[in-house]
């Protein structure tokens, strides 16, 4: 009885290929044992990830990597294929990147505060600024029927208080990508309204169809194309 178990438990330890019909099955599942593949080293900027890809320091000289540009904030750089069809990811460089929520209403405080910390200075920064400063705590009004057109109270001069129109569509240049290269121009629809307290509150809608993300990795592109010279396309493969 006991050799007869030992045999069944070596039995089910032994893997055999059967063919039935004109398909090859297994009796035991089988795994497959993968090549390792290197753990990335995790980056915040391009031009760490441009001293990385000239030093040589992880792989072969003549060996081309892969950068691939996977969004506006996330750039990583692969090696070639493994045996199993698998990559190292040497390095992954990943933008850091102010938190503003697009479509949230802030307060005028809060509003200011991320305006000025998390967008770059621009003509229309200013403006959106100088009105939103001046804006008294009164009810936001709202004249036309297209829901685009709004006018607050504000101050108008040193002591003048009068009816501001807001402007609308607003061109606004927020951090959203690397700070190496220049952060893309897109729309937004600036809307205030009345809070329950009655306070004005802001807010920033995106009108653009999120074509900013493409003109942004257009510009990561070219700025590794520029930086790495002769060597794209020969040890070094840029996609998007």
């Amino acid at each position: 009885m006991i050799k007869e178990a030992l045999e069944y438990l070596v039995e089910l330890g032994t893997a055999r290929i059967e063919t039935i019909g004109t398909q090859k099955f297994s009796t035991q599942p089988m795994h497959l044992i993968k090549s390792p593949t290197a753990k990335p080293i995790l980056l915040n900027s391009l031009s760490g990830l441009l001293n990385y890809l000239t030093s040589d320091f992880d792989v072969d000289a003549n060996q081309p990597l892969l950068a691939h540009i996977a969004s506006p904030s996330e750039v990583n750089v692969y090696s070639n294929c493994t045996p199993d069809l698998d990559r190292s990811v040497f390095v992954q460089a990943k933008a850091l990147i102010p938190s503003f929520n697009f479509g949230q209403y802030y307060n005028i405080e809060e509003f200011n505060i991320a305006l000025q910390s998390r967008f770059v200075a621009s003509e229309t920064r200013s403006i959106i600024l100088k009105i939103v400063g001046n804006i008294r705590d009164e009810n936001v009004t709202t004249f036309g029927d297209d829901g685009v057109s709004q006018q607050v109270t504000a101050k108008v001069g040193i002591a003048t208080v009068g009816n501001v129109r807001v402007p609308n569509p607003v061109f606004l240049k927020p951090y959203r990508t690397f700070v190496e290269i220049e952060q893309p121009e897109s729309a937004f629809v600036l809307r205030l309204r009345s809070s329950s307290k009655d306070a004005p509150e802001c807010a920033l809608f995106e009108a653009d169809g999120g074509a900013w993300k493409n003109e942004a990795i257009d510009t990561i592109r070219h700025y590794l194309v520029q930086a790495l010279g002769e060597k794209v396309d020969t040890k070094f493969f840029i996609i998007a």
